[in-house]
């Protein structure tokens, strides 16, 4: 798929869009060639090159992302059945892939591959309706006595322990209609107790010193109907049936990683049953908008299951991790409207990772290495075991001991895994589990002089807090070989892993490093700069929770990578602001305005509209603005020449001034070089008769000689000006130099007065602003938020 030309990428557009996929993850899986390639393969193989219908379409899509290497030679056959309607549920193909995984490039029977995949099990909606009401009547005390604290995940479960084959989305449907059924609609009751429950689990699982802390966020997240469109995740009690991967080794053996019924009911026998996802930041620095995407999915996935998800701090590296980070985290996800389970940190599990790490290596499965990084880098290139590879057990036992007892230099010494230096995949060649660090730890102290690695930690706390669903991006697809292969060494439990496309946004950097970069050389003001794709620099900008929310949901989860345009980011925020920000009028680039048949002294307080819909009768959807003599305008709403097409103010013109009165150019007053203006003269017409086109905003001095009141204003834009500015050799030097632009001495209506930080308003004609944290009592300053959609495109130049 390498250098796909215009007319091929339509071809295939249209090739995918003829199966049913929808214009989005069409146009998404044309951007990943490894998709785009297996996709096309498969709609050749099934023979549905004319189209088909979009059910079919979507198990194909399926088929193209997740069905196993190792059985490719079955795939047609598959394909046959999928294509005839005899499988036809996500469930029967994901039953048809642990199948074909586990049988390999085998030949098998029919009839037990049929049998497996529930081959002519016709479940009708009838059946379904009657499972539910055998279960809701089994458990219907239970029911009555938990309301709605039951756990649905169990219900579900029940059901399809009996209906395996079961449509998942009837079955939901059917559950929420028979809870409705039976309980009715949430009374207080049930509110409170389910508060009650929340803050008696918090108290039990979170440090004192934690329960006071209140956290505001705009709204509660509200997922769709369908948040894993073309995953069909396992339930928990099915994880033993999942071939995870297969991992090949150089020398041509092949390890199959997957549970064993024994390990997974000691899992199920801990967790119940319920769903346990993680979401596991490294406190190293401020989230940006791409954790706000694999927050929406990890919490997501267990709200959406009924289960729960860990917030987990991934702090195995103390150089670069602040206690600053870790409260930042904790705030910016109860920001994002996301409730933890439990907050954990990787370092609460020390003591168990280096246990284990003994047990790795008196399993001959890990050893101490005295290579210096050059080195490592160099064997790993030559694809060269360590020198050190074989040296005794015990000799590595007595290192790794002296390295934990700060015996050992910095830099002397690791612990690394025992893998394959000589595999295909690079993440098999040897990983360090272990390095030394003499380094106090923030959350930690200085107990430890030897850290654990990512690679090495970050599966076994996956499997020591009993983690169902470990959900990552796909950069880390390449390192489930070594994640499968630590747990299978160590004989421990292993979630189900599923990799999904990272959120990439235009003209900004994502990366940590470059954004870290940005900070502290001062190029931005700080982690919260609202430049920044910073989580918390949008919301410093004004940008509200639910919005990013609905742009991640908008976008979608697939494994399908693209650069997404930022004005899909400002379209979300443009539609919650609408409808949440009232209306002001402020004046950037005051001109003065001074109405000659008004008497000087005179002030009329006139009401102007909050909301665009107010009615007459509300009087909170008003609020007043003073008019008088001497009123201001924005400098570019007046020019010398008129024009047809112009509808702003000119000499011998009239516009209206909203929510006032006409008023019409009778002088304009210029500065000694003849080109500067200074003053407007003007007169209004009080009868309204006239009724020009075109319409204005305006402040007004509130009293004779007062100036109205000064405010700043900073106008934020895009901070590079290319789309993908991290893929430049010199990404710094694409910087827009207008991403910020400071307006010292704007003009305000009196009623801003009072805002507050974090008020935010549409500025008239002008766009969404937010009262910014460096405002005082003397001055406020706002920051933009975003532009409106026409802001005034007939404006004079």
């Amino acid at each position: 798929m390498v250098g796909v030309s215009k007319g091929d990428k339509s071809e295939i557009l249209e090739l995918f869009l003829k199966i049913g996929l929808d214009d989005r993850t069409a146009k998404n899986t044309i951007a990943n060639n490894k998709v785009t390639a297996n996709l096309t393969a498969v709609i050749h193989e099934a023979a549905v090159t004319d189209g088909c219908e979009r059910r079919i379409g979507n198990l194909l899509y399926t088929v193209a992302t997740k069905y196993p290497t190792n059985a490719l030679v079955h795939r047609p056959t598959l394909l046959r059945y999928i294509v005839s309607s005899k499988i036809k549920t996500p469930a029967q193909l994901e039953a048809a892939f642990s199948f074909f995984a586990s049988t390999g490039s085998e030949n098998f029977e029919v009839d037990e591959f049929e049998e497996a995949c529930g081959v002519g099990v016709e479940v009708s909606s009838e059946d379904i309706e009657l499972t539910v009401n055998e279960v809701f009547e089994e458990n219907k005390n239970t029911i009555l006595e938990l309301r709605y604290r039951t756990n649905v995940g169990d219900l579900f479960a029940h059901v399809r322990k009996r209906l395996p084959w079961a449509e998942p989305k009837i079955v939901k449907q059917l559950i929420d209609a028979r809870m409705y059924e039976l309980l009715g609609e949430r009374t207080a009751a049930d509110i409170e107790k389910l508060s009650k429950k929340k803050e008696k689990k918090e108290k039990k699982e979170k440090p004192e010193k934690d329960e006071d802390k209140k956290f505001a966020n705009d709204a509660p997240v509200q997922l769709p109907e369908d948040l894993f469109p073309n995953s069909n995740f396992p339930p928990p009690e099915e994880n033993y049936k999942q071939v995870h991967t297969e991992i090949r080794f150089s020398d041509g053996s092949v390890l199959i990683c997957c549970n064993t019924k024994e390990v997974l009911d000691k899992h199920l026998e801990v967790t119940g049953g319920n769903v346990l996802t993680r979401f596991p930041p490294e406190p190293n620095g401020y989230l940006h908008i791409g954790h706000a995407k694999a927050m929406f999915v990890d919490f997501g996935l267990a709200k959406e299951r009924g289960g729960y998800c860990y917030l987990r701090y991934d702090d195995t590296n103390p150089e670069a991790e602040k206690k600053e980070y870790i409260d930042h985290i904790e705030e910016i996800v109860q920001w994002m409207g996301w409730e933890p389970f439990k907050i954990t940190y990787t370092s609460d599990y020390f003591q168990e990772l280096y246990e284990l790490a003994v047990e790795l290596i008196r399993r001959g499965h890990a050893y101490v290495d005295h290579q210096t990084p050059e080195e490592i880098k160099e064997y790993r290139e030559k694809k060269m075991n360590s020198p050190w590879r074989d040296r005794p057990i015990a000799e590595s036992l007595k290192l790794f001991e002296d390295m934990k007892n700060g015996r050992i230099e910095e830099g002397k010494a690791t612990l690394r895994m025992k893998q394959d230096m000589q595999n295909d995949n690079f993440n098999m060649y040897d990983l360090i589990a272990y390095r030394i660090k003499f380094t106090p730890h923030p959350h930690a102290g200085d107990k430890w002089c030897i850290y654990p690695s990512y690679d090495y930690a970050h599966c076994i706390v996956d499997s020591i807090e009993n983690i169902t669903h470990s959900l990552c991006t796909l950069e880390f697809e390449t390192r489930r070989a070594s994640y499968f292969w630590l747990l299978h060494a160590l004989g421990l439990y292993q979630p189900y892993v599923w990799e999904y496309s990272r959120l990439n946004v235009s003209n900004t950097v994502m990366s940590k490093r470059k954004l870290n970069f940005l900070v502290t050389n001062k190029y931005v003001d700080g982690w919260d700069d609202p430049c920044l794709m910073t989580l918390a620099g949008l919301r410093r900008r004004g940008v509200t929770s639910t919005s990013i929310n609905a742009f991640v949901e908008g976008i979608g989860i697939s494994r399908s990578d693209s650069l997404i345009r930022l004005d899909r980011l400002e379209y979300h925020i443009r539609e919650e602001l609408n409808k949440t920000a009232p209306r002001t009028m402020v004046v950037l680039n005051p001109l003065k305005v001074v109405i000659t048949n008004m008497e000087s002294g005179t002030i009329m307080h006139l009401d102007a509209k909050r909301w665009p819909d107010a009615q007459a009768d509300d009087a909170s959807a008003f609020y007043k603005v003073p008019f008088s003599n001497v009123v201001y305008i924005e400098h570019s709403d007046f020019r010398m020449k008129d024009s047809k097409d112009y509808y702003g103010l000119a000499p011998g013109k009239s516009v209206l001034l909203r929510y006032a009165f006409p008023i019409k150019c009778t002088e304009v007053i210029l500065s000694d070089d003849k080109e500067t203006i200074l003053q407007i003269q003007a007169e209004y017409d009080p009868s309204k008769k006239t009724k020009p086109k075109g319409v204005l905003h305006w402040v007004a001095e509130p009293s004779p000689g007062v100036n109205p009141l000064r405010v700043e204003v900073r106008l934020f834009d895009k901070l590079f000006n290319s789309e993908n500015p991290a893929e430049l050799d010199d990404w710094l030097s694409d910087l827009n130099p207008d991403s910020k632009v400071v307006i010292p001495e704007a003009y305000a209506e009196p009623s801003l007065h009072s805002a507050a930080v974090g008020d935010r308003f549409q500025f008239e004609r002008l766009g969404y602003f937010a009262v910014d944290n460096d405002s005082t009592p003397e001055k406020l300053v706002f920051n933009r938020t975003v532009t409106l959609r026409d802001s005034f495109p007939k404006g004079g130049k």
